[in-house]
This record gives C-alpha cells, structure tokens and sequence, in this order.
C-alpha cells in the first residue's frame, strides 16, 4: 500500500509527537469504505492517526493514544487531538472533554467523540459536529464537503531515530551519591543576599496535569527522607489545587526549614474562566497574595479581598518563576494556553523576576528516557525539541 499522506506531512506529525513513524494498517480505497473493514484492520492498534480526504483537497483527521475497539464506550484520553492541514501547515485542535475523546463504534470508522468520524456507517462520507469534544472551524477543517475519496489509518510506532545519543552532553552531570549530597547541602547552606528576606520564594507555574504538586512533593520526600504528599497530586481534567499555598521545605523528620519556599498554583486552562487567572499571577509575583487563599476563576484577587497585602515586603514577594511543564504536551498546547504562558512570562520581566523551565513526564516523551532518566542531556529528541528552542 501507498501512503497518501507525504513526507513533509508525516514529518509535521510525527514531530508533534516524538521519535516516531507512521504505519499505515487500512486505506479505505484498498480495504473498503466501511466500519467492519476499518475495525478488521485496526483494532487492538495505537496510538493512531486516521487522515481523511476529500474532493477539495482537504487533508484532516484525528490522533488517539487508545486501541480502536467495538465496546460503543467513550474512551479517556487527555493528548488527543483533531487536525487540518491549512495552506500547508498542520493545525490541531486538542481534545476539549478528554473522558468523551474518542467512541468506540463497530459500525463507523474513526470515531473522535460526537465532533468528527471518517467513514460514517458504510459510506464515505464525514460527520462533523464540532462542539463539545473539540472545537475546530468546519469549513478551515474539510471545507464543508463531507464525501470522501480516501481514509487511511496509521499507527505511530517508534523510530531507532529516538533512539540516538548525542556523544558529548549539552550539560554535563554527575549522577552519583556524592553530587546528589553536594546539590542538596548547597541548597541547605544557601542564604539570600539580603537578611530581609529569610527564605527565596519561588512560584510554580503549569497547566492542570503538568505537575507542579507532585514535583513538590518530590523536592520535599528527598530532603525529609521518606515519602511525602503534603500537596494534593493526581490525575484529572481540572485542577486539583484550589488555593495558593506556600510550602516550607524542611531537612529531615525534624530538621529546620530550608531557604527556600515553594508556592503551588492553581493549574492554568486554555479556557477563559477557567483555570487560573492572569491577574492572580500579578497578585502572587508582587506579593499581595495571602497563603491558602481559595482561587476564583472568574474573579481574581483584588485590593478589598480578605487577606489582600496592600504593601508586601521584599520577603512576600516571588523571587524566581518556575514553569512546570508536561514534556509530552509541549507540542500540542492550546494556543490559547500558550498565550497565557507568555502574558505570565512578560509579566515576570516587568517585574524583573528570573524564571526557569522544569520538564516533567520526559520519560513518556522520549524512549530513550524510559530506558535511562540520565540520558536526558544525549537525548537528540530533547535537545531538537526543548533546548532547540521550542519552549
């Protein structure tokens, strides 16, 4: 079977979602317009990427990390996505509801929630309906002409590409029990440079998921010495930290608190009015936020709220600014999510803040990783895709 998707587009892809290939496992014209053929060829298969194409020109589809199956259960999945290609650059549009991404119907072909299905019952034919599970612009999408004249189904499979290391390492570490003592006693001894602020301050910044609480809580098991889970961690389509918290790390079960605060964020939405608000991000980095203040999505903190600081010491305000960030989303964040991302940002230089990125989750993002979490700096997927300069 010939693929019709072409090179330049299946590169387009497949850097969006690491160092993968395409395998093309049912072409419509070949196997035949219909549910039965679509499930005989893909089901039990992922992740996937179905492409339709019609009369107009028009290249669109959808990714899943799900197997395809005929269960007629809606499946979870919180990276998947719809997408077009729009005068030759890919445009993707991510999963709105994630426990809704993608239906598993026996009678139809790809099924991504109530908003697109290539191959509707045993016809060539597309049902578009954005909306609820993703919302995309039906006539940039397929140009409204819903006839197709070919359907192909790909899985992604990994690449022996992923699998290349950089000879010498772009940042050279020591990963020993000596240097992990060294590190963390430099962190122990370290003293601001002005006696008014006692401990440096630094906020954590990500979008829901990405996180930030169980990066705390990681930081915070290493210097206690056993496991801890002082901030709520866990799985879900909203944030779990509803109230702005600053956390004293401490060494040891007993030991004295450490220079150096953490303070957890309520996690950032593409959505307006959902998530944490912009203006709530001002209010921390300038200090005027109380700790445990509940957050408000659709009201930000202001001067006559309970709490508000009118007139912050050096010691109350954001020191430094950490973006935590999910290395396998990086490539298919919401525009409007990365527009909240450089508000923050801008905001940050205004006030003269320095900020850092922290990468969580690299070992789902590049193979190489899941093998060894110290290859991270030889990794060629990384360094071409994070420290390449696409954060």
């Amino acid at each position: 079977m010939n693929s019709k998707l072409n090179s330049t587009q299946q590169n387009m892809i497949c850097s969006q979602l690491g160092p993968f290939e395409l395998k093309l496992l049912y072409k419509a014209t070949i196997h035949g317009f219909t549910g039965a053929a679509f499930h005989q060829k893909c089901d039990n298969q992922s992740p996937t990427l179905s492409v339709g194409y019609n009369a107009g020109g028009y290249i669109f589809g959808g990714y899943t990390r799900q197997p395809f199956n005929q269960s007629g259960q809606y499946v979870n999945d919180d990276q998947a996505f719809v997408f077009s290609f729009v005068n030759g650059k890919l445009k993707k549009y991510p999963v709105v509801s994630p426990p809704h991404a993608v239906k598993m119907h026996g009678n139809c072909g790809p099924y991504f929630g109530e908003s697109l299905v290539l191959v509707n019952g045993s016809q060539p034919i597309v049902y578009s309906n954005p909306g609820n599970q993703y919302n995309f612009n039906a006539a940039e999408m397929h140009g409204n002409n819903l006839n197709l004249t070919e359907c192909e189904v790909y899985q992604i499979v990994f690449s022996t590409k992923g699998m290349i290391q950089i000879e010498n390492p772009w940042r050279t570490i020591i990963w020993n029990i000596e240097k992990r003592a060294e590190l963390m006693e430099s962190i122990r001894t370290y003293k601001p440079t002005l006696s008014s602020v006692p401990q440096a301050r630094v906020l954590l910044i990500g979008q829901v998921g990405a996180g930030k609480s169980s990066f705390f809580n990681s930081i915070n098991s290493v210097f206690r010495g056993h496991v801890t889970s002082q901030a709520i961690a866990g799985s879900s389509s909203t944030s779990l930290t509803t109230r702005f918290r600053s956390y004293c790390l401490k060494a040891g079960r007993e030991g004295k608190p450490l220079p150096i605060i953490l303070c957890d964020t309520m996690g950032l939405e593409d959505s307006k009015g959902a998530g944490l608000d912009v203006e709530d991000i001002s209010s921390i980095l300038e200090g005027h936020m109380p700790d445990r203040y509940q957050f408000n999505s659709s009201a930000p903190l202001h001067p006559e709220s309970h709490g508000y600081r009118k007139s912050p010491d050096l010691k109350d305000k954001i020191h430094c600014l950490t973006f935590v960030l999910d290395a396998t989303k990086v490539s298919i964040m919401p525009a409007k999510l990365a527009e909240k991302l450089e508000a923050i940002r801008k905001k940050a230089n205004l006030l003269g803040v320095p900020q850092l990125v922290v990468l969580t989750k690299v070992d789902e993002a590049c193979p190489l990783l899941k093998e060894n979490l110290t290859n991270i700096y030889q990794s060629v997927y990384i360094k071409g895709k994070y420290a390449g300069g696409q954060l």
